[in-house]
């Protein structure tokens, strides 16, 4: 076991214990934090998992599951609309520390790696994940402002 395994058994493990009793526990709110929470953590493991095994194919899984994760919760946020109006769920400071272990594992996977498309692709799935999660995190937390609908 080399030190990318250790680091995506680590992030797998606490990402996905919270994201299991968030799934398991409470009110609907919760529970569609806990699913944007599990590609947050899932997304970044892979890319741990890819370099440790020096298997690019997980790369490519992780780039899928940065672009459907976040839709995934918009679509839960819009069929649940009803069932999450009268609660406001807040999970900024889990929406942050998702995104910061994200940024961390695709900073040190870049600068680990060589420069050229696989750096793009990876900076590429850091930015959609990212992105993706604060978008889905404001959108449960109650919309944007401005937005009608939403």
């Amino acid at each position: 076991m080399n030190g990318w395994i250790l680091a995506a058994t680590i992030e797998l493990g606490g990402g996905g214990a919270a994201a299991l009793w968030g799934v398991a526990t409470g009110p609907p709110a919760r529970r569609v934090i806990a699913q944007n929470m599990t590609t947050s953590a899932v997304c970044p493991a892979l890319l741990l998992l890819a370099q440790g095994y020096g298997r690019p194919s997980y790369v490519d899984l992780a780039l899928l599951l940065a672009l459907l994760g976040p839709v995934g919760t918009l679509v839960f946020a819009r069929l649940l609309g009803d069932d999450l109006a009268g609660q406001q769920p807040s999970a900024w400071a889990l929406t942050w520390t998702a995104a910061g272990l994200g940024a961390a594992a695709v900073l040190a996977l870049c600068v680990a790696g060589s420069p050229g498309r696989a750096t793009v692709k990876l900076l590429v799935i850091g930015a959609l994940l990212i992105s993706g999660n604060l978008v889905a995190s404001r959108a449960l937390a109650g919309g944007f402002r401005g937005v009608r609908g939403g």
